[in-house]
């Protein structure tokens, strides 16, 4: 029986990334932390020092497809917990802990993600994430005009 590798499609795309993202997950679950928590802390992580609380509602929103009023709340959890701080006036900056927990999920999940990507040839990623950024910019697009 041959087996014939598939076109990219939505489906294929959706099932890459539930697979990856179940991945995340598992990890995230053994530290008590949630898919979208980790995006937030990673965007507070790899800013410069604190980040105006509005530019990571922004950025959530845009990257996760959820509502200003969700985004919001997540920051609020992590502030609860501690692993974001506010910073005066409006900012927000990651604690301590919060880059021990980043830091920790980063470690856990590089030799899994390594493992993922194993054998891959580079011409073939790079052919993959210039499809996969076109894709997301014209659903980005699409989206927006559903929205108006």
């Amino acid at each position: 029986m041959t087996t014939t590798t598939p076109v990219l499609n939505p489906r294929v795309i959706a099932l890459a990334h539930y697979a990856a993202r179940a991945l995340l997950e598992n990890v995230l679950a053994r530290h008590g932390a949630t898919f979208q928590q980790s995006v937030t802390l990673r965007l507070a992580a790899v800013a410069e020092g604190p980040v105006e609380r509005d530019r990571i509602v922004e950025d959530l929103v845009g990257a996760l497809k959820i509502d200003a009023t969700e985004a919001h709340s997540v920051v609020d959890e992590l502030i609860a917990t501690g692993l974001l701080a506010p910073h005066e006036p409006s900012q927000v900056r990651i604690t301590d802990t919060g880059r021990a927990l980043f830091e920790t999920t980063s470690a856990e999940t590089a030799p899994i993600t390594s493992r993922v990507y194993a054998g891959i040839p580079e011409e073939d990623l790079a052919v993959a994430g210039r499809v996969l950024s076109l894709i997301t910019e014209r659903a980005d697009e699409e989206l927006a005009a559903l929205n108006k």
